[in-house]
């Protein structure tokens, strides 16, 4: 089982091509980068499960659900006092931007609320920097991810959101800093490689297991030691890109899964590509849907020609 730890919440979507502020529709999905990335894997026939916390309304209670009908475990605890997360997201051609907002029940995760006796168990443990953001969240996450590390497979989305972190960019930088100490996975955006290095951060030097640079349309870079392989994207029409790297980040653990790959030192640039060309597929055909969870089911990515052009 894969577990990810982190946000669930709900995304609200608009259904008309203009700013935010003059948006009178929206459309709800759920949503939240560990939540999708979950959601993704058990999709594509990996057991998954996912630590975060809701608040006691109709919110909360409409993503457990969507969980469970999605296969997913829900280790998903209930706040008394702090509602639901909810993001606005206005997609400009198709190119997500979003409002998110503080105080809200995934900010509020503490120690009890997660289960790391079945987190150890597990064969990887996935994570992403936006419930750093605030405490107590923080320190649950970092404490949990201490424990965790070298008893499972740590996977890390560096998935930036600076308007979460107005005026506290050198501690959202030390927190970074801090995880990919402890990631054995890495993922990110180039836009985020480009601005982690303008900042001095060298994600390389890191040296995680694997290290995956989303390219958008131009594909993914993906990196072993000293193997580096470009791999290219499928060309598809995109209709919505929310939680398109969340996709590709389900397609490369379920990749490293279904390779039993988890616990290689170091790849070889032939495996590197195969997990490459799964990821940019999952993620190339889920960006032809709207909402975030929007990974095709395995049965469905099989049949396609891209797939057959895969060689398994």
């Amino acid at each position: 089982m894969i577990v990810s730890l982190g946000e669930v919440l709900i995304d609200m979507i608009a259904l008309e091509d203009k700013p935010l502020a003059m948006v009178e529709k929206f459309e709800r999905h759920p949503g939240g980068a560990p939540a999708n990335v979950a959601v993704g894997l058990s999709r594509l026939k990996v057991e998954s499960a996912l630590v975060s916390k809701v608040g006691k309304d109709p919110f909360g209670d409409f993503l457990i659900e969507a969980l469970k009908r999605e296969s997913v475990k829900p280790l998903v605890a209930r706040d008394e006092q702090k509602h639901t997360g909810v993001v606005f997201v206005q997609l400009i051609g198709a190119k997500p931007e979003f409002i998110l907002y503080d105080g809200v029940a995934y900010f509020n995760l503490q120690e009890e609320d997660v289960p790391v006796e079945i987190l150890k168990e597990a064969e990887a443990v996935h994570f992403g920097t936006v419930a750093f953001a605030r405490e107590p969240s923080r320190k649950t996450i970092f404490g949990t991810l201490k424990k965790l590390k070298g008893k499972t497979v740590l996977s890390y989305d560096v998935n930036i959101r600076l308007d979460l972190w107005r005026g506290r960019e050198e501690e959202m930088l030390d927190d970074i800093k801090d995880a990919l100490k402890l990631a054995d996975i890495v993922k990110l955006g180039w836009e985020e490689y480009r601005y982690l290095a303008e900042k001095g951060v060298a994600v390389e030097s890191f040296r995680p297991k694997v290290l995956a640079i989303t390219l958008g349309s131009k594909g993914s870079l993906l990196i072993s030691g000293r193997t580096k392989v470009d791999v290219p994207a499928i060309r598809v029409k995109a209709l919505d890109t929310t939680g398109a790297g969340d996709a590709f980040m389900a397609g490369l653990l379920a990749g490293l899964h279904y390779s039993n790959a988890f616990e290689v030192k170091e790849y070889e640039a032939e495996l590197l590509e195969r997990l490459g060309r799964f990821a940019n597929l999952v993620a190339g055909l889920s960006v032809t849907r709207r909402g975030a969870w929007s990974v095709p089911r395995l049965e469905e990515i099989e049949k396609s020609p891209e797939f057959l052009m895969l060689g398994r």
